[in-house]
């Protein structure tokens, strides 16, 4: 990749305006439950784990997940700062972000909680609500499980309450200002600093590009090997901000059995293919009624509509380059008609 000089942009939702009239505004009391695991609340829900299960309760209802895939939902949410849009954890719990209040619900885009008005939903402040849901990470995730990794890379988190993964639940997510390798940038990733190559990208070409600068512009050309970068992710279905000009962000990320979260977009979102497969499945972002399967190969590209939830399944590890707009007005002049859900007309 080469990059000349552009102005930082924000790369991390996080600020707005808060969004209706109910915002929690502090965590209660935290207790251990006879697995050894925290209990805790956030507004009116309260969240808790056994051996097998995540069980989260509110008033007039409860559901409850496996614990491997909600810890896993619940990683992308918090090293997201929610992400944009919708993150739905399954077709029952999720959150809603308003970039400084986030909705925590239940039902809210499940048909069936809606036409029996079982759907609960609550506006917090989006500062509490990372900061609890962080806490339930670090205490439900047992020594030797990993949330970020493909599951042929870690162990299991069931049973009772086992140590802890310090280490894999607070990585910081790669967030450049202009470009990785930039200097004072986020760095490229090599042996030296932990990234080994993932065994499954063994055959990528690990050789830099040189770059002859005029002399006073040495800071601003650059260029990486981006395949080589990739080969070296330690983490999958976790998009990482690599260059940026202006509002478009080039978000790269390694992608390996499925994700973990049904994703509801709230702008429009490109895809790049590029290597191996993904198979999407799309829906409708409010109702979940079924609009379309993709399967992407190498150098298919593919927009995903602003009104849709989406789902990937990468049958082995793959490389997938995610194109985003940072503009905080797309939300709104999408949700008021001004902008159509998808890009282009055939």
């Amino acid at each position: 990749m080469l990059a000349a000089k552009n102005r930082p942009a924000a790369a991390i939702p996080c600020s707005g305006v808060a969004r209706g009239k109910h915002m929690a505004s502090k965590a209660q009391s935290i207790k251990l439950n006879e697995h050894g695991y925290k209990v805790l609340t956030l507004g009116r829900y309260s969240f808790s784990r056994d051996e097998y299960f995540a069980h989260i309760r509110w008033p007039g209802g409860s559901h409850l997940m496996p614990v491997d895939r909600f810890l896993r939902a619940l990683m992308r949410d918090v090293a997201w700062n929610f992400f944009y849009g919708i993150v739905n954890f399954d077709e029952v719990f999720g959150t809603v972000n308003h970039y400084g209040t986030v909705d925590v619900f239940a039902g809210l885009f499940n048909a069936g909680y809606r036409s029996q008005n079982k759907h609960f939903v609550e506006n917090l402040d989006g500062e509490l609500a990372r900061a609890t849901f962080s806490q339930m990470l670090e205490d439900w995730t047992i020594e030797g499980f990993d949330p970020f990794a493909a599951p042929e890379e870690t162990g299991l988190p069931f049973g009772p309450k086992r140590g802890n993964n310090q280490r894999a639940v607070t990585r910081k997510r790669v967030v450049a200002q202009r470009m990785v390798g930039l200097k004072d940038d986020t760095p490229v990733r090599t042996d030296a600093n932990g990234y080994t190559v993932n065994r499954q990208f063994a055959d990528v070409a690990q050789d830099e590009p040189q770059v002859h600068a005029e002399p006073g512009f040495e800071d601003e050309v650059h260029a990486f090997n981006f395949f080589a970068y990739l080969s070296r992710s330690d983490v999958t279905w976790n998009p990482s901000v690599c260059a940026v000009v202006k509002d478009a962000m080039l978000c790269p990320t390694t992608e390996e059995f499925a994700l973990p979260v049904i994703h509801g977009n709230d702008r429009v979102e490109w895809f790049v293919q590029l290597s191996d497969e993904i198979h999407w499945e799309i829906a409708d972002r409010d109702t979940g009624v079924p609009r379309a399967r993709a399967v992407m190969k190498p150098g298919d590209v593919c927009a995903m509509p602003a009104d849709i939830r989406h789902q990937g399944f990468s049958p082995k590890r793959s490389m997938l380059l995610v194109w985003e707009n940072g503009d905080a007005k797309l939300p709104e002049l999408y949700a008021t008609g001004q902008l159509k859900p998808h890009p282009i007309e055939f």
